[in-house]
């Protein structure tokens, strides 16, 4: 016996730290021996990888302990034929592997510029030293001990301890023959010696469908995509000129198989991507879809950063749907969550018996209005964690953009909080530098690693430069969420006509501030929960004039600079408040009404996306023009939208509830300008009030019928010039 009493017992009990030191081969007096642990068995016999005997090792413990020489040049993996209970069995033994991490790994973790965390930490299926087997990593570098557990070892914790490299608190193991759709967590014991909550990978690419929160094995995602012509588009085109309109999912309850159910990605995207190319969007936008525990959480509060859902089947599903959406012509974005984590106990919540992942101040690292716990962005492996995962979702699964939540919670240290409930920075000052300093990373390293990739940010403050470059002292995104647009528009439609004269302003205001960044007019789930109603339901009068102020608004939107989003089922005019639990009222389309507004959001689409005047200029105040913004009285507004070609498109709204007849419009050029869209039309539902499909400008200006509660656009047609 080479190891003493208390060696032993500390190696069977899953106490000693560094078991690699001990087990395995190593060298001793000129020759090998072999040390390894097999429960249960009474005789072991060693081979080397090739099959070779070398035969039977001495058991040193009853509870499964051997050891014996052998005849062998170099230290190699070995497998064992054990005999035991009346039972055979082989088994190779981990520890008889070198690691599969190097140098080049710990000096990219040490400085947290590692861009490829998600290829050497988590769970990968690899050949090592000619086996296959599961290669397992976890960072938890104030661990006493740290294994891995799971449905090959019966979650017992003492069975494979962990390698730990000093230099980088990063735990590692090779187990051979472990395939995927394995069962697996993280046993850690803490510094202080307490055992921690099993723990789910941080990095894991697949999880068990909720309730159960283990992480499973699997292959790396090798879907053959086809994808090529419209990657090589957006890599090269600007977002800020394109027509982009998001038509926001809730990937659980936009159909739902039946009432506790989800439809599968393929089968989601059978009925999902034709139902959005129909409708003309550019782009789908899904809520997150990150394993997240509570269906409630609407996938908000993220365990699983790396994992799309287990809900909607494995994860190839989703690259699957996202090469589909491609191929059709179709974006797909990821609403995306960095700002904060849920405190579920086997998730990143105290990962290693500290707050590793979140501040361990409540002030700084605990989130009073979702009740959870901030990243600890200061901290350069926690950065690089969370941009490695903005990295993973274009690279693995293609994505085109990311749309990242509450960033306004991020910016700021007082955020919800009171006073003495928040610590000042370091100049004494409310901002989050440290979060700044990551948004900046983020952006710009998804942007050099990804051109094409653009990212959206949910910012309802007055933070400067949001859309601006980082080398302008930006935060690098590419585009914001305006929510001034959609709390003053909203507002505003809200009120009884007879009373918007006296609001004027609700509309005009937000184009003082328009281009100021690049911005997203959003029409988000936000605006339909918690008892806020539909948008169908937030409008005034009988149910023709809810349909009728409905429509108007949506020709404004359209008309009005910036992209568009719109939440599912406010485009056929949803009744019914959303719920996570249940499908849309798609029976809704049954009603003529309804019907009408869908066709609506489909014209209004073709017009964006084809008339180049609707789009082209959408972040750039040479762009628009007003015509009329100053007839309260009337409540009408109009301006012109420019384009690079000097064709325009002119918008007339009338929010009033009276007809107006030989209404004044200034117009920019003399000739015909050609209806395009008019709200009020028979075919969306409305009266069919208008102007026979044209007005002719003369003097500057064309005298136009504009329908109670309408918004009409007029192209103007250079072919026919002239007063």
């Amino acid at each position: 016996m080479t190891l003493s009493r208390s060696e032993i017992d500390a190696l069977i009990a899953g106490n000693y730290d560094d078991p690699f030191r001990l087990l395995g081969l190593h060298s001793l007096a000129e020759h090998l021996v072999a040390r390894v642990i097999v429960p249960g068995a009474q005789t072991l016999e060693a081979f080397t990888a090739d099959g070779t005997s070398l035969g039977f090792l001495t058991r040193l413990d009853d509870r499964g302990f051997f050891e014996g020489p052998v005849q062998l040049r170099c230290v190699q993996p070995m497998t064992y034929r054990a005999q035991g209970g009346g039972a055979e069995w082989l088994t190779t033994d981990p520890y008889s592997f070198g690691p599969v991490l190097g140098p080049v790994d710990d000096y990219l973790m040490n400085e947290g510029n590692h861009r490829r965390l998600f290829d050497s930490m988590g769970a990968h299926l690899i050949e090592h030293q000619g086996v296959s087997g599961m290669h397992f990593a976890v960072w938890a570098p104030n661990a006493k001990r740290v294994s891995v557990v799971g449905d090959f070892n019966d979650w017992d914790g003492r069975r494979h301890v962990m390698r730990r490299r000093n230099d980088t608190g990063v735990w590692e193991i090779f187990l051979p023959h472990i395939g995927e759709g394995r069962l697996y967590k993280f046993e850690i014991v803490g510094a202080d010696g307490n055992l921690l909550p099993q723990k789910a990978d941080p990095l894991a690419f697949r999880s068990q469908f909720r309730p159960a929160t283990a992480s499973v094995t699997t292959r790396p995602c090798d879907h053959d995509w086809g994808d090529a012509e419209h990657t090589a588009y957006w890599s090269k085109a600007d977002p800020r000129i394109q027509p982009i309109s998001l038509y926001e999912v809730h990937a659980g309850s936009w159909q739902k198989p039946y009432e506790e159910g989800f439809y599968s990605w393929d089968e989601l995207a059978a009925r999902l991507i034709p139902y959005v190319v129909d409708m003309g969007f550019t782009h789908i936008e899904f809520m997150p879809v990150s394993e997240h525990p509570l269906d409630a959480s609407w996938g908000y509060q993220t365990i699983g950063l790396f994992a799309p859902s287990a809900r909607f089947g494995e994860p190839e599903g989703f690259a699957r749907f996202v090469d589909g959406a491609h191929r059709a012509g179709l974006g797909v974005l990821l609403d995306w969550v960095p700002a904060h984590f849920p405190a579920d106990a086997y998730g990143l919540a105290r990962f290693d018996g500290t707050c590793l992942y979140e501040h361990e101040d409540p002030r700084l690292g605990y989130h009073p209005d979702w009740t959870t716990y901030i990243y600890n962005f200061g901290r350069r492996e926690v950065q690089a964690f969370l941009v490695n995962n903005a990295l993973y979702w274009a690279s693995h699964y293609h994505v085109d953009g990311l749309r990242v939540d509450a960033v306004a919670s991020m910016l700021y240290r007082d955020y919800s909080r009171k006073e003495g409930e928040w610590i000042p920075n370091a100049d004494g000052g409310r901002e989050n530098w440290e979060a700044v300093e990551f948004l900046r990373r983020f952006n710009a390293e998804l942007n050099a690693a990804h051109p094409g990739v653009f990212t959206v940010a949910e910012e309802s403050t007055s933070w400067p430069g949001v859309s601006h470059p980082v080398a302008d002292k930006g935060l690098g995104f590419d585009f914001k969420w305006n929510m001034g647009f959609m709390n003053d528009t909203l507002r505003y439609m809200a009120r009884d006509p007879i009373y918007r004269s006296h609001h004027y302003n609700e509309i005009t205001f937000g184009l003082t501030y328009a281009f100021s960044e690049n911005f997203v007019l959003p029409i988000s789930h936000d605006e339909v929960v918690h008892g806020k109603g539909t948008l169908l339901t937030k409008m005034p009068g009988d149910d023709w004039q809810k349909f009728a102020n409905l429509r108007a608004y949506y020709g404004l939107m359209w008309g009005y600079p910036g992209k568009k989003l719109l939440f599912m089922g406010q485009e056929f005019a949803q009744r019914r408040e959303w719920s996570e639990a249940r499908s849309l009222d798609w029976e809704l389309l049954d009603a003529p009404a309804h019907a009408g507004v869908r066709r609506l959001v489909r014209d209004l689409n073709i017009a964006y996306r084809t008339k180049k005047a609707l789009h082209e200029r959408d972040c750039r105040s040479d762009g628009f023009d007003w015509a009329v913004v100053d007839d309260a009285p009337n409540s009408v507004f109009a301006w012109v939208r420019w384009s690079d070609d000097g064709r325009p498109v002119a918008v007339a709204v009338n929010m009033s509830g009276v007809m107006l007849s030989g209404y004044r419009l200034p117009l920019p050029f003399d000739g015909v300008w050609r209806e395009i869209i008019n709200t009020d039309s028979e075919i969306y539902g409305g009266s069919g009030g208008g102007n026979m499909g044209q007005a002719r400008a003369t003097d500057g200006a064309a005298l136009i019928t504009l329908p109670a509660l309408s918004t009409l656009m007029f192209e103007y047609d250079p072919g026919n010039p002239g007063g």
